[in-house]
Parts: C-alpha cells; structure tokens; sequence
C-alpha cells in the first residue's frame, strides 16, 4: 500500500515546480475526493426528500409545479451522476500516471486549467480545436 503524501493545508500546485510531482498528484487526489463526496452528499438529500415529498396535491398548478421541480432536481442529479463517473476517471488517471496530461496531444493540461476543472483530458488548445470541429459537424 502507498504511503501518504504530505500535503500542507495551503499547498497551490505551481508552475516552478516539477509537473505532477507527488504533491501535485496528492493535491488533485483531494480535490477530486472531495468533490465527488459533495456530490454523493447532494444525491442523498435529494432522494431523502423526495421520499418526505411524496404527498398527495390537490391543487392541479401546485402539482405542475412540484412536478416540473422534481424532474428539474432529478435532471440536475443525473449530470451529477454521470460528474461522479468523470471523477473516478480522473483518479484512475492519477493511479496510473496519467493524470495531467492531454489525452489528443501528450503535452501537460496547465495548473489553472486542471484546478479550476481537475477532471480536464484535453488541454485548452485541444478542447478549443474539438469544439471547433463539434460546431462545424453540428451545422450539418
């Protein structure tokens, strides 16, 4: 088993230091985890009230609307859910020594990127260059 790495409480990944050193890694790990916990803690209040609102309306808008915000909500957890799978990849990325790296090109995904969106395959460039090609085909 992996021993823990040391990751002080104010550690930024920054751009002086090797790409995707341990801490680097450790740091992203964390983030990763925590995220995915957010979520999972999300989903459960939201099936736990939607078992305490199960009630009978009378009123025909009333339902409507608790309807339309129940499909709202479940919608909204949906694309949590498919979030959570992106996570894992992302931390099976770390495991195996990926992590950090664009999946078209090979070159390191940047700091800023991958912290404000750590479960990032395609650096900005590429992702540009696939919305670009998306669009185009898109307009067919």
């Amino acid at each position: 088993m992996k021993q823990e790495t040391f990751l002080p409480d104010d550690y930024r990944p920054a751009e002086d230091e090797p790409f995707m050193n341990e801490l680097q890694l450790e740091y992203f790990r964390r983030k990763l985890l925590a995220w995915k916990e957010d979520l999972l803690a999300d989903s459960r209040d939201t099936i736990e009230g939607l078992q305490d609102s199960t009630r009978n309306i009378p009123d025909v808008a009333d339902r409507a609307s608790e309807e339309t915000d129940r499909a709202l909500e479940l919608r909204t957890r949906d694309r949590q859910r498919k979030l959570v799978g992106k996570i894992d990849s992302a931390l099976r990325r770390i495991a195996e020594g990926e992590y950090g790296y664009c999946e078209d090109t090979g070159e390191p995904i940047s700091l800023k990127r991958l912290d404000a969106r750590p479960i990032a395959t395609l650096s900005l460039e590429a992702q540009e260059r696939h919305e670009r090609r998306e669009k185009v085909h898109r307009d067919d």
